[in-house]
Formats: C-alpha cells, sequence, structure tokens
C-alpha cells in the first residue's frame, strides 16, 4: 500500500491527467473520486495543487476538443458511440439536448456536472455549428469549474483527514479506499438504476429489420418521431407515415396518438 501511494504521489499529475481524460473521453470511469484524492493529497502537501489542477482542465478540454471535432464531422453517428460507452445511455442524448435547446452552448458548464452528460455536450456543440473559438472558452471554464469544485472538496476533506490520522500510512491507505469505494459504489449504482428502469418501463424493442417487414406486410402501426430539433438537423430522415411530436409537445398532443393500434414510438 504504501509502495502504491509512493507511486501517486510521484505521478499524481499524470495520473490524474489520464483519469479525467478517461472519463471525459467516454470510458465509465467516473473522475470524481480521483479529484476528490488528488485534492486531499494536494492538502497534506504530497502533490501540487496548481499543477494538479491545469493537468486536470487540460484533460477535459482535450476530450471535450476531440469528441467536438468528431460532432462536426460525424452527427449523430457519433452520439450514438458515445451513448453506447454511457453508463445512462437510455437518457444521455435525450437529457443533454434537452439542456442544449434550452441554454445553448453554456449548457456545456452545467453539463460538465452531470455524468454522460459532459460527454454528450461536445459533439452536440459540433453539430449545431457552434465556432471553435466559443467553444474552446466555454469548455475551457467549465472545466475549471468542475475541477476545482471537486478537487477543492478533495482538499477541504483532505485537511480534515489529516488531523484525524497518524503518520503510519493510515491517511494513504484510508484515500485508496475512498476513491475505490466511489468508482465501485458509482457503476453499481448506475447499473442497478437501469435494470430498475428498464424493468419499470417495460419496454419492447423492435428492430429496423423487423419494423420494415411488419409495415410491408401491412400491419396497422403508428410510428411517432419523438427526436427532437436537434435530432432532425442532423438527421433530416422521416419514417414514412410517421406523426413528427417532439418531446417537449408529447403531453399536449398526445390526443392525435390513436388508441386502436400498436404504436412504435422512434428516436435518437
Amino acid at each position: 500500500m504504501a509502495d502504491l501511494l509512493d507511486f501517486v504521489v510521484r505521478h499524481g499529475e499524470v495520473l490524474i491527467f489520464l483519469y479525467v481524460f478517461a472519463d471525459q473521453i467516454g470510458i465509465p470511469v467516473p473522475a470524481v473520486p480521483g479529484l476528490l484524492a488528488i485534492g486531499a493529497l494536494a492538502a497534506t502537501g504530497k502533490v501540487n495543487a496548481v499543477a494538479a489542477l491545469a493537468a486536470s482542465v487540460g484533460a477535459s478540454v482535450l476530450a471535450d476538443l476531440i469528441w467536438y471535432g468528431l460532432g462536426r464531422r460525424r452527427g449523430s453517428q457519433v452520439l450514438r458511440i458515445v451513448c453506447k460507452l454511457s453508463l445512462e445511455r437510455d437518457s444521455c442524448v435525450r437529457r443533454t439536448e434537452e439542456v442544449f435547446l434550452r441554454y445553448g452552448v453554456g449548457a456545456l458548464i452545467f453539463a460538465k456536472f452531470v455524468p454522460g452528460l459532459s460527454t454528450v455536450a461536445p459533439p452536440l456543440a459540433g453539430m449545431t455549428g457552434v465556432s471553435l473559438p466559443r467553444f474552446a472558452a466555454y469548455s475551457g471554464l467549465a472545466a475549471l469549474l468542475w475541477a476545482g469544485t471537486w478537487g477543492g472538496l478533495g482538499f477541504w476533506a483532505g485537511e480534515a483527514l489529516q488531523q484525524i490520522t497518524d503518520q503510519s500510512g493510515r491517511l494513504g491507505r484510508g484515500l485508496f479506499v475512498v476513491v475505490a469505494a466511489g468508482v465501485i459504489l458509482y457503476v453499481v449504482v448506475k447499473w442497478v438504476e437501469r435494470r430498475r428502469f428498464l424493468r419499470a418501463l417495460r419496454i419492447a424493442r423492435i428492430g429496423q429489420a423487423e419494423l420494415t417487414r411488419r409495415l410491408e406486410s401491412g400491419e396497422a402501426l403508428l410510428i411517432v418521431d419523438l427526436r427532437t430539433a436537434l435530432d432532425v438537423a442532423a438527421a433530416p430522415v422521416v419514417i414514412p407515415g410517421a406523426i413528427r411530436i417532439p418531446p417537449e409537445e408529447l403531453e399536449r398532443r398526445h390526443h392525435e396518438i390513436p388508441r386502436d393500434r400498436e404504436v412504435v414510438l422512434y428516436c435518437s
């Protein structure tokens, strides 16, 4: 354990850069426990706080720029890839699109604090034509606020933890346990939430080939296109015969959906 702590202390800035980059690029390893831990180590004088913050911000902005560029070039294809990587892939695009439609590029700041949304927002910005300088400015501000907030909380917790631990290495063990437990707990909670969500809704999924076969056979199906304005702009193609109802209008226009036939909901 002491060797592990020594390794983290010697390479703290590099490790937090890699950890934050992995999180922001879409690999489901939450960066928050790492930021808390690096902040706690900075409080004890074992890691340079400014260098760790700069590494965290740089990693976040670099990942954002990569997704931004892919979003400009590949559009909705990138969003599908992003949500396959997300722990909350059933809702990550929809929630981010709703925030982006409401707040514009400023949504980058809000999204940075929400797991799953932080990876989807940059390609959305690229898809909607946000200029590179404007995106980079908002991305940098969001990363600074995000990393500074969690790292600052870790710094405060590290000072408190140092006061209640001795010098025998228990601090290092405690930080390691906190980080490991945080990562494991986060993944488990998100997996359980997803399973409960799918069970509660009892969604019956239908593939493209099956839907095509049933439509060609003349079955009385109604297709409701629930894509947001961003989705339609990225891929302006509509399934023949589908009713277009944006999700924000569904409650007001639900009477347009007949109850005498099977309904297929189509979204991003």
